[in-house]
């Protein structure tokens, strides 16, 4: 057997988080590259061409997730939670394997951290949590919510649960905003059913 194409796949970390410390490509690349040679030439097999799919450290940091915040509830020696306008249908990651992410507050960055907070999304499950226990400032209603390194999977495993619609997608240049894509509505949801 002849093995001609090979790819390990498009595991480039990202930092999600401050304490994440991803490893530099180049030594991503040459740990695979060394480890095949080795393991081919033992082999007696020859060299196939290998391909990288970097695209989750190209897009990944590029992304940045916003919400606004709804409802906060403050539970004395138990926990402070801020419930936004988003949640598990644009980013189910947290959900289902417990992916971390940090956030900031964007309408006021240089506001300090006060407090422990978990970021709770709209759609009534338990397990619909974006980040738990994120230092942030003291949270009001109508804030704005940044998730940074949303590029990756957010739109691309975005759902419509709960009939939720997915939200816009804006491309920010050099101080400009365009619209890439526009938020989703109820006649796009719909247009596949039959009327009676």
């Amino acid at each position: 057997m002849e093995l001609r194409e090979l790819s390990p796949g498009g595991g480039w970390g990202i930092a999600y988080t401050p304490e994440d410390d991803p490893k530099e490509t180049a030594e991503v690349a040459n740990t695979i590259g060394e480890t095949l040679h080795g393991e081919l030439a033992r082999r007696g097999l020859g060299e196939p061409r290998v391909f990288i799919e970097p695209g989750r450290s190209i897009v990944g940091q590029a992304g940045v997730a916003l919400y606004t915040v709804g409802g906060i509830k403050r539970i004395p020696g138990v926990r402070v939670y801020a419930s936004v306008d988003g949640g598990m249908a644009d980013n189910i990651r947290p959900a289902i394997y417990g992916a971390r992410y940090d956030a900031l507050l964007a309408n006021r960055a240089d506001a300090p951290p006060e407090e422990l907070v978990t970021i709770a999304g709209k759609y009534c499950e338990s397990g619909d949590l974006l980040i738990k226990d994120v230092e942030l400032p003291a949270l009001r209603s109508g804030d704005l919510l940044a998730l940074p390194a949303s590029g990756a999977y957010n739109l691309a495993m975005a759902s419509n649960y709960n009939m939720a619609l997915k939200p816009p997608v804006v491309l920010v240049k050099n101080g400009q905003a365009r619209l890439m894509r526009r938020r989703q509505t109820y006649d796009d949801l719909l247009v596949g059913e039959e009327t009676l």
